[in-house]
């Protein structure tokens, strides 16, 4: 076919143990993005996470173990039906400057008591950055979020 480029996506589950307000709230709220994404880490390391949730708003993150090694991105909303529905449109840049852009749609779903979330994300440059992604990278989101949903956390 001409004119046409194949997307390198990826798909990711997690069925998380909390309402889909819970799991959607911890996932758009700077505050609780904050805790969480520290959670199961061995050094405190930095986070730094500012939050517009409506559509056209933007969240920013910057996180890394020092000043000298940060990884940077910016979300911009398009799509917001809070507890059901993000979609964004992410911009990244890592320690060493190579930048990605991709789509993020992600859904929360009530099932089992708890919230399926899938997220499924497209426009990678490449198949080896999908799959660090899909190995590590939601994994280690994911993981850190079913933590700070299972903990008790004061002040919240």
């Amino acid at each position: 076919m001409t004119g046409t480029t194949e997307t390198i996506e990826l798909t990711f589950t997690r069925l998380l143990p909390a309402k889909p307000d819970e799991v959607f709230d911890a996932y758009t709220d700077a505050k609780k993005q904050t805790i969480w994404f520290g959670l199961l880490s061995t050094e405190p390391g930095i986070v730094e996470i500012e939050v517009d949730l409506r559509v056209g708003g933007v969240q920013t993150s910057v996180w890394g173990p020092n000043r000298d090694e940060l990884f940077h991105e910016t979300q911009v909303f398009t799509v917001i039906d809070r507890p059901h529905h993000l979609v964004t449109t992410a911009t990244g840049r890592d320690p060493g400057g190579q930048e990605m852009e991709t789509t993020v749609d992600v859904t929360f779903e009530e099932q089992d008591g708890g919230t399926l979330v899938t997220v499924v994300q497209s426009g990678f440059p490449s198949v080896e950055l999908r799959d660090f992604f899909r190995s590590y990278a939601w994994v280690g989101a994911f993981d850190r979020i079913e933590a700070y949903l299972t903990r008790s956390v004061d002040g919240e």
